[in-house]
C-alpha cells in the first residue's frame, strides 16, 4: 500500500458562533464554521526578502503546524519546544512511515501575539516533558489549532491534554485524557502524534479523538470541562477535526457534530451525542475536515484504495453507505488527501496533495476544470483560504498560489514566504496571517 507523507495538521476545526461569520474573528481552523473565508481583501503579491506587503513577521520557537486563531487584536498559536537542539522536521512527497524516535523532553507553548505589532503579548507552558507519544517526521507535537470564543482559549496537545485560558493567560481548567495514540492503523509502532483541533460551539467543547484503541466524539461544559456526553466510535486513527451543523429532523431543527473518517463517517446530535447517521468506505487515513454549505454536508478523503467526495444531506438518516437519497452526489476519485476542501458561492475547491486542484458545481459535481499547480514535485499540506474575490494556496516549500474564485482557472500571482509551510493560513481584515517553520508572518497592504 502506497503511503504518501503524513503530516498531521490540525487540519480540522469548526464553528463558533454564528455572529462570527460575518465578522473579522477567526476562532478556529479555517475561520468561523472552517469555512476558509475571511474578511477583507488581502494582497495578491508579497515578497518576504523585500519586504513588500509583510506587514510584520515574528519568530516563533519550536515546531508546531497548529494554525493561527484570531479574535480582536489577538493572535494566538502553539508549539513544541525542545530541551535541547531544534526538531527535524522532512516535508515532501514520500512514503516513510517510520515515526521519530529519541526526541529529547518538550515544552508544550502557548503564545498571544499583538495582532496589529507581532509582539509576543504572553506565553504560557501548558505542559512539559518527555512527548508521550513519537510523531511522524512530516508531524510535530503541536498540530491541533487553538478554539477561542473571545472568552475561553481551548488548546489541545493530544496525550498531554486539554486546556483552557482566559485571552489573558490564566488557566481556567485543563482535562487528561490519557494517551491517545494515533498513528497507522496496520502498523501499531508507526506513531504519529495527535492533530485533531477542538472545536466551540455555544457552552461546548467537542473533540474527536480517532485512536488505535477507544475512538470516540464528545462534548464538555467549556466553564468547567466536565463532560457532557462521549460517543464511542468504530475507527481507526484519523487526523481531521469535528465540525458543527444545522440540520433538520422532523420538522424541528438543530445542530448536529459531523466527524470524518474510514469505517465511520457520522453525524451526531449536538444536544446528546446520538449518532443520526453513519457511512462506511474511503481513504484509510481520514485527514480533511468537514465541510458544508446550501444544506449539504461534504466528506472527502484520500488514501488506500479510496479517494471519495461525499456530498451529504445535511438530514441524513441511518445508515446512508449505500443511499441514494442522502447522497446527493459522490466522485469517486476527487477527493483530498491533505487538504480541507473550500466551499464558496456554489463551488468546491479541492487540491491533492501533488497540487492538482480540481473545481466542482456543488449542486451537481459536475467539474468546471482541473489544473495542476507548479510541477508536481512539492506537497500540498496546508488548506486553502479564501478572501476579496481571491483563492491562496501555499505549498510546503513556502510557495503561494493566489487564484480568482471562480469556475475558470485563473492564476494571478505567485509568492514565496522563504520557509516550510505547513500549517493554514488565518484572514482577518485584508490581512493574511501565514505560519511558517520559523515566524508568523502579517502580509497586508501597507499604507
Amino acid at each position: 500500500m502506497k503511503l504518501c507523507a503524513i503530516c498531521l495538521l490540525a487540519l480540522a476545526a469548526l464553528p463558533g458562533n454564528a455572529a462570527d461569520a460575518t465578522g473579522a474573528n477567526w476562532p478556529q481552523f479555517r475561520g468561523p464554521s472552517a469555512g476558509g473565508l475571511g474578511s477583507g481583501a488581502p494582497p495578491t503579491e508579497w515578497n518576504v526578502a523585500s519586504g513588500k506587503n509583510i506587514l510584520w513577521e515574528t519568530a516563533i520557537p519550536g515546531l508546531g503546524h497548529s494554525s493561527p486563531v484570531v479574535w480582536g487584536n489577538r493572535i494566538f498559536v502553539t508549539s513544541a519546544v525542545p530541551a535541547s537542539g531544534e526538531s527535524s522536521l522532512k516535508v515532501g512527497l514520500y512514503g516513510d512511515i517510520a515515526p521519530v524516535k529519541g526526541e529529547p523532553a518538550q515544552s508544550f507553548n502557548v503564545y498571544c501575539v499583538n495582532r496589529k505589532s507581532g509582539k509576543i503579548l504572553w506565553e504560557r507552558v501548558a505542559a512539559s516533558g518527555p512527548p508521550k507519544i513519537m510523531r511522524h517526521p512530516k508531524s510535530t507535537h503541536a498540530n491541533p489549532t487553538p478554539a477561542t470564543d473571545g472568552k475561553h482559549l481551548v488548546v489541545f496537545f493530544g496525550s498531554e491534554g486539554l486546556f483552557t485560558y482566559n485571552l489573558d493567560g490564566k488557566l481556567l481548567w485543563k482535562k487528561d485524557f490519557g494517551v491517545l495514540d494515533a498513528g497507522f492503523y496496520m502498523a501499531s509502532g508507526a506513531q504519529w502524534g495527535f492533530a485533531s483541533s477542538p472545536v466551540i460551539h455555544g457552552n461546548m467543547v467537542i473533540i474527536q479523538a480517532d485512536v488505535q484503541k477507544g475512538s470516540f466524539v464528545a462534548a464538555l461544559d467549556i466553564e468547567t470541562g466536565k463532560e457532557i456526553w462521549r460517543t464511542p466510535r468504530n475507527d481507526v486513527p484519523t487526523f481531521g477535526s469535528p465540525a458543527v451543523v444545522p440540520y433538520t429532523a422532523d420538522g424541528a431543527k438543530g445542530w448536529q457534530v459531523v466527524v470524518n473518517g474510514w469505517r465511520h463517517i457520522a453525524g451526531y446530535d449536538l444536544k446528546t451525542g446520538k449518532e443520526l447517521w453513519s457511512l462506511k468506505g474511503g481513504g484509510d487515513i481520514p485527514v480533511p475536515t468537514p465541510v458544508f454549505e446550501d444544506g449539504l454536508v461534504v466528506i472527502t478523503n484520500a488514501h488506500g484504495k479510496g479517494r471519495p467526495i461525499y456530498a451529504i444531506r445535511a438530514d441524513a438518516a441511518g445508515d446512508i453507505t449505500d443511499s441514494k437519497s442522502a447522497i446527493a452526489w459522490t466522485e469517486p476519485r476527487g477527493g483530498n488527501y491533505m487538504q480541507t476542501p473550500l466551499l464558496d458561492n456554489g463551488l468546491g475547491y479541492f487540491c491533492f496533495d501533488s497540487g492538482v486542484l480540481s473545481v466542482y458545481k456543488m449542486a451537481t459535481g459536475e467539474r468546471q476544470y482541473q489544473q495542476r499547480l507548479g510541477g508536481g514535485t512539492s506537497g500540498f499540506t496546508s488548506s486553502p483560504v479564501a478572501a476579496g474575490g481571491h483563492l491562496y494556496i501555499t505549498n510546503e516549500e513556502g510557495h503561494s498560489y493566489v487564484l480568482a474564485l471562480g469556475p475558470e482557472y485563473k492564476l494571478l500571482a505567485e509568492n514565496e514566504i522563504g520557509e516550510t509551510v505547513m500549517a493554514t493560513p488565518a484572514i482577518s481584515d485584508g490581512v493574511l496571517y501565514v505560519r511558517g517553520g520559523k515566524h508568523l508572518f502579517a502580509i497586508g497592504a501597507k499604507q
